[in-house]
C-alpha cells in the first residue's frame, strides 16, 4: 500500500537523558573554578532566598561567576565547551538509524530537544545538527557577541508549551497566537499519538504526563551506571507518569531502540488502517 510519509516526532530532554550529568559540568564549571556541588548549592540557596525561577538563577549565576573569573562567555565560547560533552552509548548513531527505520516504514521521523540547559552549549555537541528544532534556555548577546542576560528560560512547566508547538507546527517563539490557536486534533501537523517524549528527571514530569494523557509515548530513561538512577525512574512508572522505564542506551538492539522501533511500527500500522477505513467510507 502506498502511503504518504507519516509524521513522527521524538522529543528529548538532554541532561541525564542524552548525556550524563548537567551540560554545564563538563567544561563551564571547571572554567570558573567551581565544583558541581558548589555551583548547584548556591543556585538552590539563591532560588529559595529570592523565591525565583531556578533556571533564571543558574543562568545569571553563570554570567556572574564567569565575569569574576574572566572566563569568556561569547556564543562561540559556549559552543566550544559543548564539544567536551560525552554522550550516552549509541547516541551518536541513534538519529540516523531511527530516521532510516522510520523511512523504511513510510514514516518521517523528526527529533526535538526540550532542555533547561543552555542552547549555546548544546550547539557544540556532535548531535546538534540532528534536531529539527532546539528548545533550550538561552542567553541574550550584546553587539560584541557577549552574553549579558538570560533571553529564554525553559523550566519544568514551560517545557510542555513546546510539545504543543511541535503538535501545531508553531515554532516562532515570538508568536504566541499560533500555539494558542484552536486547531481540531485531526488537523494538527503532528498528532500527539505520533509523538514520543524521553526524559529522566523531575523537570520532565509535566511532559511525561501530558504525552501519556494525550495518547503519545512517554519514556523515562536512567544512566546505567548511576547509583539510584533506576529506582528514581521506576517511581515515575509506579506513579503512572510514564509508559515505561529503560536504560539510557541508544545502541541498535537496546531496549530503548526496540521500543521506539515498535512505536514506529504501531504508528505506521494505524496510518494504514485509517487509510483503509477512509477508502471504504
Amino acid at each position: 500500500m502506498s502511503r504518504k510519509h507519516v509524521p513522527i516526532a521524538i522529543a528529548y530532554d538532554f541532561d541525564g537523558t542524552l548525556a550524563p550529568g548537567n551540560m554545564q559540568e563538563h567544561q563551564f564549571l571547571p572554567d570558573i573554578g567551581m565544583t558541581p556541588t558548589e555551583f548547584w548549592t548556591e543556585v538552590k540557596n539563591l532560588t529559595k532566598k529570592h523565591q525565583a525561577d531556578e533556571v533564571l538563577i543558574y543562568m545569571n549565576l553563570m554570567l556572574e561567576k564567569a565575569r569574576a573569573k574572566h572566563a569568556p562567555v561569547r556564543r562561540d565560547d559556549f559552543k566550544v565547551r559543548g564539544k567536551h560533552i560525552e554522550l550516552f552509548e549509541g547516541v551518536d548513531t541513534w538519529f540516523d538509524s531511527i530516521n532510516a527505520y522510520g523511512k523504511s516504514k513510510g514514516a518521517s521521523v523528526q527529533h526535538y530537544l526540550l532542555s533547561s540547559g543552555n542552547e549555546e552549549i548544546f550547539a557544540g555537541t556532535a548531535i546538534a545538527a540532528k534536531f529539527a528544532k532546539v528548545y533550550a534556555s538561552k542567553f541574550f548577546f550584546d553587539e560584541n557577541g557577549v552574553a549579558i542576560w538570560p533571553a529564554l528560560a525553559v523550566n519544568y512547566t514551560t517545557k510542555t508549551q513546546y510539545l504543543f508547538r511541535i503538535n501545531k507546527d508553531a515554532h516562532d517563539l515570538s508568536d504566541n497566537s499560533k500555539v494558542n490557536q484552536f486547531v481540531e486534533k485531526r488537523n494538527r501537523i503532528v498528532p500527539f499519538e505520533n509523538m514520543v517524549y524521553i526524559g529522566d528527571g523531575a523537570t520532565d514530569i509535566p511532559c511525561f504526563r501530558l504525552m501519556k494523557e494525550q495518547g503519545g509515548l512517554s519514556l523515562a530513561v536512567y544512566a546505567p551506571k548511576k547509583k539510584g538512577a533506576k529506582a528514581k525512574a521506576d517511581n515515575y512508572l509506579k506513579d503512572g507518569r510514564v509508559h515505561g522505564v529503560v536504560t539510557a542506551v541508544y545502541s541498535q538492539g537496546s531496549e530503548l531502540d526496540r521500543t521506539i522501533r515498535a512505536f514506529i511500527d504501531s504508528v505506521a500500522a494505524r496510518s494504514d488502517l485509517e487509510a483503509v477505513i477512509g477508502e471504504n467510507r
